[in-house]
């Protein structure tokens, strides 16, 4: 345990990461001293040098001085980083970034946490808008940009702290909040985890901490988070597709660009009808949860209904890029196979001719637990571009390969092949994209950098 307000210049190692990023900057709006280092430049790296803090693109010992307090690292930094050894060399204070934001959170009297699997940025944002909206000023904390925030933070004057809370090394059982919602719990994250057994243990202790004042919301069509009523004070309130469910949602209807419109009820009484800029069944569920935490803030619907129109998603979620070859381009993150699914499912009520992905698998560990499911998610696409694998934090010891995933799709009689080079990528759809096809860049590594290649 820690006491933030002791400290005056804080140093981030991996500095450039969405969550990692948005602390940092909340950091500096409240006058500490803030720099930090990253592997590579990126988009991140140039918004926190743009806004005073300095980071360091080689991570070396040199980089760790007397004058840090304390130093934050990301989960995914190894124990022998030159930075890390130099800092706990020199006895610098040195924390994981979960932990910091747990601390961050015990500053606020009312923090409210999003997880789940999958879904948590795009309900956070729509969170943290209704309250924006609702005129509670709440502090925001993200996991991507937001055009409505002109950055991936907010920082508010009030009690609220609103924060997207990953379940990842079990960041968010450091978190002091009040109020959670959960959205689902999926098996994920199994490099760590190893089973779902063990995720589901982790979501029990997440909201075991909730305290009896607090909400809890959750979806009432997963078992694994219908149970979890039996492990929370907090008040239980569920969502879901039908009737069994406090909140649901009915007759959802899809205008031509793909963004659905639905009726949400409330204890089998009909409240509104609600339209969102966001394409999917999924982001239904997901604005439905933000209904009702809302509700249970005393937030009317007339102000998420307000919010949400503003909401035209995040960055990296089915995001709109431009035209290549009189193509439209969108890039998404969705990097397991449930998020692959609503995003197909998102895009089948857009109208185009023929469809072409560009997919990135995210970490051999998670491509060797999910290969065949990766495979029939990635089916519905006409054409199917496999990049090589992004390897994040891990070394290749499971015997995994591109190859191995172009086999599977060809396996389902699918058009898929593999190309390495990005140019090479570029060059191959420029010489077969036609008018009104649609191009989508999916997953959570480099291959974002094809998108802005193809629409620059």
């Amino acid at each position: 345990m820690i006491d933030i307000k002791k400290y005056k210049h804080i140093y981030f190692i991996g500095i450039g990461g969405i969550s990692m990023s948005g602390i940092a900057l909340i950091l500096k709006k409240w006058n500490y001293t803030v720099s930090g280092s990253d592997r590579t430049a990126s988009s991140q790296t140039d918004w926190l040098e743009k806004n005073g803090i300095k980071v360091n693109l080689e991570q070396i010992a040199d980089n760790i001085t007397n004058n840090l307090d304390l130093i934050v690292y990301t989960a995914a930094i190894p124990s022998d980083n030159p930075e890390l050894v130099e800092a706990r060399r020199l006895g610098i204070d040195c924390v994981e970034r979960g932990e910091f934001l747990g601390e961050l959170t015990k500053l606020f009297k009312d923090t409210i946490g999003v997880s789940g699997t999958h879904g948590k940025t795009s309900t956070t944002s729509m969170l943290s808008l209704a309250f924006v909206e609702a005129g509670l000023d709440p502090s925001i904390q993200v996991g991507a940009v937001l055009k409505e925030l002109d950055g991936n933070y907010r920082v508010g004057n009030s009690d609220y702290f609103v924060i997207e809370a990953c379940e990842y090394h079990d960041s968010y059982l450091s978190f002091k909040q009040r109020s959670a919602i959960v959205l689902n719990i999926d098996d994920d994250h199994l490099d760590y985890f190893r089973n779902i057994d063990n995720v589901k243990r982790s979501f029990d202790k997440y909201v075991s901490l909730l305290p009896a004042d607090g909400f809890l919301v959750t979806n009432r069509d997963d078992e694994r988070c219908y149970d979890l009523r039996n492990h929370t004070k907090a008040k239980f309130i569920t969502v879901g597709k039908n009737e069994n469910a406090d909140w649901y949602y009915k007759n959802v209807t899809f205008d031509d660009d793909g963004y659905p419109s639905f009726d949400a009820y409330h204890n089998n009484k009909f409240i509104d009808r609600v339209t969102l800029r966001v394409m999917g069944t999924h982001n239904v569920f997901n604005c439905l949860c933000c209904i009702a935490l809302c509700d249970a803030y005393g937030i009317s619907i007339d102000c998420v209904k307000k919010a949400v129109l503003k909401f035209h998603g995040a960055a990296r979620r089915l995001e709109y890029k431009g035209l290549f070859n009189g193509a439209r381009v969108f890039d998404d993150y969705g990097h397991h196979p449930t998020e692959i699914k609503a995003t197909v499912e998102g895009m089948k009520h857009m109208k185009y001719n023929k469809s072409w992905v560009i997919f990135e698998a995210h970490t051999f560990s998670r491509l060797v637990a999910h290969l065949k499911e990766f495979a029939n998610s990635l089916k519905t696409f006409d054409n199917i571009i496999v990049m090589d694998i992004y390897a994040a934090r891990e070394v290749n010891t499971f015997n995994i390969s591109e190859e191995d995933v172009v086999n599977e799709l060809k396996a389902l009689n699918k058009n898929a092949i593999h190309i390495s080079d990005y140019d090479e990528i570029v060059r191959y759809l420029k010489e077969r994209v036609q008018k009104d096809d649609i191009i989508l860049t999916l997953g959570a590594g480099n291959v974002t950098k094809i998108a802005s290649k193809l629409t620059k």
